[in-house]
Order: structure tokens, then sequence, then C-alpha cells
């Protein structure tokens, strides 16, 4: 009998370093055969992209399989399942399955879609990663101050429930047989042991703590930890079911963000580019940014992904002569950012 495709679900809020980690993941898969499958909040497919322009031989379109059409979380049924049926029915079967959920998903309905008919014969959830920007957090985005908000509830019967930021963080490391703490190095040992306690209490299970710069872990720290996550994924609920359960009505938070697409021209100056996105990012209050951008003379396109004030930018592969040299960035933000003026904002800072 056929042994069980193990799945690694990588999990993580908007920034925390998801697909930085399974680049390096790829580059040391130690031969074996990773299919992708990856989520993203947008229409425009950044991470895919990135993935594919690496240059990393296990990085081919063929192994690579976006889903641009919602968070994988709701769109299950449609989405995620006939995905899956088609990997399976390759010819050559994937060594392991990696998922990258968009970051603003709930891992709990995705795992527990391993248990459906012909997939839960064929595959097991190896384990639920989740990543965490360990600097974020310090920093208090993502995650509040409980015993701050918990002062406020008793002063205000109107706070009846945590924001959508911080329900998402804490149910996805509910949800997580690995939390791996990214960005250790941006923040000292002390806020680095207050964060590692912070992820520790989000949980009633023992969890394995691991941190980690750029997303850099041995393959064998992320895949191999046999968990069969879906098996126990009743034990894993979200505030979304937990509520439920209580006869409470309430909606998975995805109206509370929008994506958007804006696009502009050349960049006339990188440096006076990403200043000017930094000043956008604080005045509008962006939660993410990320995408390519044209810069003249330079063979190759720009890729721009910033989280808060932390902008990265590389080259990354050059222009095919197909493709419309452009600048495009997907702007993730709350549900009443202002589209048009961040677009004439980023137009601007273009010239």
């Amino acid at each position: 009998m056929q042994s069980k495709i193990p799945a690694t679900v990588i999990t993580g809020f908007l920034g925390a370093g998801k697909t930085t980690m399974i680049r390096n993941l790829l580059e040391n898969a130690q031969g074996r055969r990773i299919a992708l499958i990856i989520n993203e909040f947008g229409d425009l497919g950044v991470d895919g992209e990135v993935l594919k322009g690496c240059g990393i031989e296990s990085c081919g379109e063929e192994d690579i399989v976006e889903l641009n059409n919602g968070c994988i979380c709701c769109t299950v049924a449609d989405d995620f399942i006939p995905t899956m049926e088609r990997l399976l029915e390759r010819e050559e079967r994937p060594d392991h399955i990696v998922i990258e959920t968009s970051g603003l998903a709930l891992p709990q309905p995705l795992v527990a879609a391993f248990n459906w008919p012909g997939i839960k014969t064929a595959v097991t959830v190896d384990g639920v990663v989740t990543v965490v920007d360990a600097a974020a957090v310090a920093e208090g985005r993502f995650a509040d101050d409980h015993d701050r908000l918990e002062a406020q509830r008793a002063a205000d019967e109107a706070l009846d429930h945590e924001s959508p930021l911080e329900e998402l963080f804490e149910d996805q490391i509910r949800a997580a047989d690995m939390v791996v703490l990214n960005k250790a190095d941006l923040i000292d040992a002390a806020r680095l042991e207050a964060v590692r306690n912070n992820v520790a209490g989000q949980t009633d299970r023992p969890l394995k703590i691991v941190h980690s710069t750029h997303g850099r872990l041995p393959a064998d720290v992320l895949l191999g930890l046999d968990s069969a996550t879906e098996d126990q994924i009743a034990l894993r609920k979200s505030h979304h079911e937990m509520e439920h359960e209580n006869g409470e009505d309430h909606d998975h938070h995805h109206d509370e963000f929008e994506s958007f697409v804006a696009e502009t021209g050349a960049i006339a100056d990188t440096d006076g580019f990403v200043a000017g996105l930094k000043d956008i990012i604080a005045r509008h209050d962006v939660l993410r940014l990320k995408g390519f951008c044209d810069v003249p003379g330079k063979p190759m396109r720009l890729v721009v992904q910033a989280v808060g004030q932390r902008i990265e930018t590389y080259f990354d592969r050059p222009w095919r002569s197909d493709e419309t040299r452009t600048t495009r960035l997907v702007v993730i933000g709350m549900h009443d950012i202002d589209q048009a003026a961040i677009r004439e904002a980023i137009a601007a800072a273009s010239r």
C-alpha cells in the first residue's frame, strides 16, 4: 500500500516571512520533490512570482499552484479540494506538499479539509507551521496587550470581541504544531523571550517554538513532524468556531480587510521611491505592500516587500521579452483604506 503524502501548512500573518522561508526550504530540500500551493489575498500573485523567479530547480511552474480567488479557508470546496485532487492524479506524485496560506487565512478549515474523502486516504498533514514576525509582535502589532485590553473591556461593555488582527494572530497559533519566531535578529534576547512567552500563552498545548533569521531553517526542522494534524483539528478551534458553538452571530473578518493593485510607471529614483512608500504606509495605515517595479537601465525587475516601516528591495530576475515592464504593487489594509489617495501617492513617489 502506498504511504500517504505528507503536507505542511505554512501560515502566519501578513509579512511574517512565509514566502522567504519556503524559498529557503526549496533551496535545501535535499532531493525531495516538493509541490507548492500558494494562496494570496489580492489579485497580483506576488509570492508565486517570487518563487518562480528564484532560479531554484524545484521552483518549476508545474510544481507551483496559485490560488488567487480569495482566502483559502473560505474556498476549500471550490479551490483547494480540486487542486489536491489534480496533484494526486499526477503520474509522478510529489514527495511532499507545502501549502502557503494567505496572511489573513484561518488554518483550521484548511486542515479539516484533509479529512475529505479521497484526500484523507492519500495525504496527511505532517504539520502546521505558523510563522510569526517576532519584531512586529515585540512592537505591539498583531498582538494586543491583554492586560490593557481586559481593562478596557471591564470599563466598556461594548468591547465584547477582540480585534480582527488579534483574533487572526491567536487562531494561527492555536492551529500550530510548530511556531517559527522569524526576524529574531531585529530584537534583543529579552524581547525575543517576551514574544516566546506571548506565543506560548495563546494555547494550553505544548508548542514547539523555534526562532529564525530570514526564514533560514533546515528542511528537517520544518518537515517530518509526523503530526497527523487533521485528526486533532477539533481540539484547535478558532474564535469563529467557538463563538458559533456558543450561539453567537460571528463572521470571519475578511470584510475588515481589502486589497487592491496600484500600477504606475518606471521608478525614477529607488531610494526616493522607498522613502515615499514609507510615508504612504504611515499616513494610510497600510498593513502590507508588495510587488514588482520597473527601474530604467536595469534589465531585472525590482521586488518590493514592505511590512510596516521595514521595506526590503532586491532584483530577482530579468524581465521577459513577453511581459510589459511596469510597476505593480499589491496594497493591503483595513476596509476603509483610501485607494484613490494611495494610488496617487504611489504614482507621485515614482516620479
